[in-house]
């Protein structure tokens, strides 16, 4: 989740989480279009249903999931409740949950901190929208047939946590309810196993927190690399929308690569490009060329847009595009081993298709100061493979790499 931008109800567009202050909420504008139904066995032990919808309130293009959170070491079988509207992200690791979100019958208490004292672990994050705060817990986790054990999670805006968010890592608006995020939290799949190194963790008392650095079973680990099977990476299929975008979208999240007869990768003819640990290549880009890292191309289905820096008209608050008529990019990724992919996208006008009240967009994009973050509105019409790194697949090979192809 590197890039968020919102519609606000009534003041046109904000610039993210960090311009608007928040967003979300209710949205009474009606929905209208088609609802498309992604490619893949969405009822499969090792898938669950993404959805594109209004659940997000004024954002677009919001992939969410649902997440069952159980008491840890139960085997996912005590104290359990789902958690809807979960934003699906490839752009982070690990699981986020407001405690507000997280149902009585999964009392906070049945999930024990992962420190194994009474004093909490809490962890600061920044995402390219916001930071979140919270606790560092252990909870058992079951979407579908799969299940990760004892894993650490991020409880943000934890009642138990007296402390706040040390000055120190608070770098932009803090995400602290479901309606600034317009989620109830964030499943982070993405290229690396854990957090570590882009997230920081502290040992509080009361209102006190010193700086930490956490053992391997402390970490906010990726589920996915939890799970006993289906552990090397992740698809997430979209059937295409209209050019004039979706009122919804259905979509399939499936675990694994390689590992069933549902996650093939070998023999697609998909294009496949190793990256960096934290899933980043370098781009040529709109006659500029921008290096492998935080400042090059990424795949990211929690930013709801196609982000860069264009002359390409803005719309009135400077976030969108909106070029009088729909423009035809292109860019060159150039991955880790050196392999080169065009690949081509459409740019519509975003006022326009704000106003058709859709939520599912495959030409909206914004404005980004480097680089190319191919979000949500490139998920449409593909099947994305997101390998994690250290892990293999027959047809990825190691792991980290993202690879995709047309459904």
């Amino acid at each position: 989740m590197r890039k968020i931008v919102w519609l606000a109800a009534v003041a046109g567009l904000c610039a993210g989480l960090a311009a608007c202050g928040g967003g979300g909420g209710s949205n009474n504008n009606s929905s209208s279009g088609n609802s498309n139904t992604g490619s893949g066995s969405s009822n499969a032990a090792n898938s669950v249903s993404v959805a594109v919808s209004s659940a997000g309130g004024n954002v677009r293009n919001y992939p969410m999931v649902s997440v069952t959170i159980c008491a840890a070491g139960s085997n996912a079988s005590s104290n359990c409740s789902t958690v809807p509207n979960v934003l699906l992200d490839t752009g982070s690791y690990g699981l986020r949950l407001f405690a507000s979100a997280i149902p009585s019958s999964t009392p906070l208490s049945s999930l024990p901190n992962v420190n194994g004292t009474s004093q909490p672990m809490a962890e600061c994050t920044s995402f390219g929208s916001g930071d979140t705060w919270g606790t560092v817990l252990a909870a058992d986790i079951k979407m579908s047939g799969e299940i990760a054990s004892n894993l650490p999670i991020q409880v943000i805006q934890d009642p138990t946590l007296a402390a706040s968010m040390p000055r120190s890592c608070a770098n932009g608006t803090s995400i602290n309810t479901p309606t600034v995020l317009g989620a109830n939290g964030i499943l982070g799949v993405g290229a690396a196993q854990s957090d570590a190194g882009v997230a920081t963790y502290f040992a509080c008392s009361g209102t006190s927190c010193t700086q930490v650095t956490p053992t391997n079973t402390q970490i906010i680990m990726n589920p996915v690399v939890q799970f006993p099977n289906d552990n090397n990476g992740v698809i997430i299929q979209f059937a295409q929308v209209p050019d004039t975008g979706a009122g919804s979208a259905t979509g399939t999240l499936v675990f694994g690569i390689d590992t069933q007869s549902n996650n093939a990768l070998a023999g697609t003819g998909a294009t496949i490009l190793p990256t960096d640990g934290n899933g980043n290549m370098a781009v040529s880009f709109n006659g500029t060329s921008y290096p492998a890292g935080p400042s090059g191309a990424f795949f990211d289905s929690g930013s709801n847009g196609i982000f860069f820096n264009s002359s390409l008209q803005q719309n009135s608050a400077g976030t969108f595009y909106s070029p009088p008529s729909t423009v035809a990019m292109s860019a060159v990724l150039t991955a880790a081993n050196s392999t080169s992919a065009t690949v081509q996208f459409n740019v519509a006008n975003s006022d326009s298709l704000f106003n058709t009240g859709n939520y599912a967009f495959n030409n909206l994009a914004g404005t980004a100061s480097t680089g190319l973050d191919l979000g949500m509105s490139f998920f449409y019409g593909r099947n994305v493979y997101q390998g994690i790194a250290g892990k293999t697949s027959t047809g990825g090979g190691s792991g980290p790499y993202v690879a995709y192809v047309s459904n």
